[in-house]
């Protein structure tokens, strides 16, 4: 997941920063009029995209999910908000409620912080090492691409990234979610993202 201080250097990208205010008044307007968020935690708020959708792939938010859900968003949020109501949470309850309104829309933003932060087009360029062992072979793939682009698939994973690099058993709705997600980011063609996939076990 990303850190505070990396929300803060990409909401200064002009790219992003126009996508940001765009998409956060279109929000309060159609979804939350009362709702006072900054652009830094509206960003926060539209890079948890994936990990919102994941959590509800199977139908609901497990109090598990929930927890990791509110860690995100206060490890993004601008300043921290541990005594108080978090707003990047706040908000987040918002946009669980209606997330098929929205996911489409954020993830859109969120591709154009990709090609605002990394090339892609080098990304694509690669070649996975293809280790036996999927977990070796992702963790080996990891070391080839920006550190931008690792932050990115963390928020695919609800613990740091530190686990990113393991080998996970999910359901078959949450695998085709990732798979869903990573099309719609155009990233699903990626040799890392391939890679990312393998680790997986579908139950």
């Amino acid at each position: 997941m990303f850190s505070e201080n990396e929300i803060a250097t990409m909401i200064e990208i002009p790219a992003i920063h126009e996508a940001t205010i765009a998409t956060r008044t279109d929000f309060i307007s159609s979804e939350a009029s009362m709702l006072d968020i900054s652009e830094h935690d509206f960003l926060s708020l539209i890079m948890m995209t994936p990990a919102m959708g994941l959590t509800l792939a199977n139908g609901s938010v497990s109090l598990f999910e929930e927890l990791g859900l509110n860690k995100m968003a206060r490890k993004m949020s601008k300043g921290g908000y541990f005594l108080k109501v978090d707003p990047v949470a706040h908000a987040m309850k918002f946009a669980l409620k209606n997330f098929d309104s929205w996911e489409d829309k954020f993830l859109k933003v969120i591709r154009i912080a990709m090609d605002a932060t990394f090339d892609m087009q080098l990304l694509k360029n690669l070649k996975g090492s293809n280790l036996e062992d999927p977990v070796k072979s992702f963790a080996r793939d990891l070391m080839t691409v920006p550190y931008i682009f690792v932050r990115f698939l963390s928020t695919m994973v609800l613990n740091d990234e530190a686990d990113i690099v393991d080998h996970r058993s999910i359901s078959q709705v949450e695998y085709d979610k990732i798979i869903e997600i990573g099309k719609k980011l155009n990233i699903d063609n990626l040799p890392v993202f391939e890679s990312f996939c393998r680790t997986f076990d579908v139950k």
